[in-house]
């Protein structure tokens, strides 16, 4: 009958608004206004949260005996739960990476900012 397991296709867009252009145009037009300033232009973007403890990780490496791990991730388990925030500086072509343990809102996210800046950003 012509059946057969299908996925979907992400292939149909929605209207968007006319202005969306806009504001690519705009940051595209501050970031080159900073550039030639030489002030740093950062990407920020946070990560999966990971659970802190003894846990299996995708991660291998060399040694004489497996590492013993828990069978489950329970977060019961946990010492605590790790956020990593990846900060990207364009001009210099770095990344650096916060790592907080605090909830995920942006007041950690500009914590984040924070101490890259104290740490990095204000010595270039």
């Amino acid at each position: 009958m012509g059946y057969s397991l299908r996925l979907n296709h992400k292939k149909l867009s929605t209207d968007c608004s006319p202005d969306r252009n806009d504001q690519f145009l705009y940051l595209g037009d501050l970031r080159h206004r900073f550039q030639r300033r030489g002030l740093p232009i950062i990407s920020v973007d946070t990560k999966k949260r990971e659970l802190v403890g003894n846990f299996k990780n995708p991660g291998s490496r060399w040694d004489l005996s497996p590492r013993l791990v828990n069978d489950h991730d329970f977060r019961s388990d946990t010492t605590g739960v790790a956020i990593p925030y990846g900060i990207y500086d364009l001009l210099a072509n770095r990344g650096s990476v916060v790592v907080g343990v605090s909830h995920d809102t942006s007041a950690f996210a500009a914590r984040a900012i924070a101490h890259w800046w104290r740490q990095e950003g204000s010595g270039r």
